[in-house]
């Protein structure tokens, strides 16, 4: 048995090293985004991944996920790696990044409303008020990042169609990790999108010839990184807490993007878009805490086994 504390430690650095690795997921596909299609882009990360995670459950000695997992990582497995990702990619070279990134974090949103409706998630106050001030942030961020580009409404609806994507993904994926460990339900999940991404498979061999090393390099590290190990410790995350909760956490994305552009690439963010990031981040803290009154009423909590890994 693991002490309670303990495990919500581990959930957050796990919740951590996943905003972390998913932002940074941002400026890889602004590169490997420019010499390949969205639906090549996807199948090349998911390959990656594939590999990465088939490597780690043979070490692991993992073996299949039993039945009563199936459903959630097929579900998640289509919505979340194999739809959300090609259209997100298309998305993007739809609209500007200020318009994508609005509309792709209603995703948080809809995940709270879905987990409360299918899974009897609670809605505390804390989340709620803690998502309206991060959605306020991703606002920010998003209005200061829209004065120059392009915009579509098919760009728009490709956005959208992202964003229930991924929270249909989410919420699917939660029942399973109750009797399946985060990184069955990760490899999974992973290989199912990337059976949904074969169609893409000429035009990744295509693109490939051609594409320089460094965009190659930044899908490869795309597929290991935000792919195998970002989505494995959101698993794991997920499965020791509230559907919404882990949505809400995802507000961090845009500060850290902001922050690691600034860093790698050397754009200087405006007032308006520090501002953003710091509504952000202020969100994710509210929607993360819990009341002292709340707290003191629970009291300490038994350890209990999770059924996952």
């Amino acid at each position: 048995m693991m002490n309670p504390r303990r495990t919500d430690l581990l959930a957050a650095g796990a919740a951590t090293v996943t905003v972390v690795l998913w932002a940074s997921a941002f400026v890889s596909i602004r590169s490997a985004g420019a010499e390949y299609s969205p639906g090549a882009l996807a199948l090349g990360r998911l390959l990656a991944g594939v590999v990465t995670l088939g490597a780690i459950c043979a070490v692991r000695r993992e073996g299949l996920p039993p039945r009563a997992a199936w459903p959630g990582i097929l579900v998640s497995g289509i919505l979340w790696f194999g739809i959300y990702m090609v259209v997100l990619n298309w998305g993007e070279q739809q609209v500007d990044a200020g318009t994508a990134a609005l509309v792709v974090n209603v995703g948080p949103i809809l995940i709270a409303l879905l987990g409360a409706r299918i899974l009897g998630d609670a809605l505390p106050p804390r989340l709620l008020a803690g998502m309206a001030v991060s959605f306020a942030g991703a606002v920010a961020v998003g209005l200061s990042m829209s004065g120059e580009g392009k915009s579509s409404v098919l760009g728009v609806v490709l956005c959208l169609l992202a964003a229930v994507a991924y929270a249909g993904g989410v919420v699917a994926q939660k029942p399973a990790l109750g009797s399946a460990s985060a990184l069955q339900v990760t490899t999974y999940g992973c290989l199912v999108g990337a059976v949904v991404c074969l169609p893409f498979a000429g035009q990744l061999v295509h693109e490939v010839a051609d594409a320089p090393v460094s965009a190659t390099l930044n899908m490869v590290y795309l597929g290991v990184f935000p792919t195998a190990l970002a989505f494995t410790t959101w698993a794991y995350a997920l499965a020791r807490t509230t559907a919404g909760r882990m949505g809400a956490t995802t507000y961090a994305v845009p500060a850290l993007v902001v922050l690691m552009s600034w860093v790698a690439l050397g754009e200087v963010p405006g007032l308006l878009t520090l501002a953003g990031g710091a509504l952000c981040l202020a969100g994710v803290a509210v929607s993360r805490s819990r009341s002292r009154s709340r707290a003191a009423a629970v009291g300490p909590r038994p350890a209990k086994v999770t059924e996952s890994a």
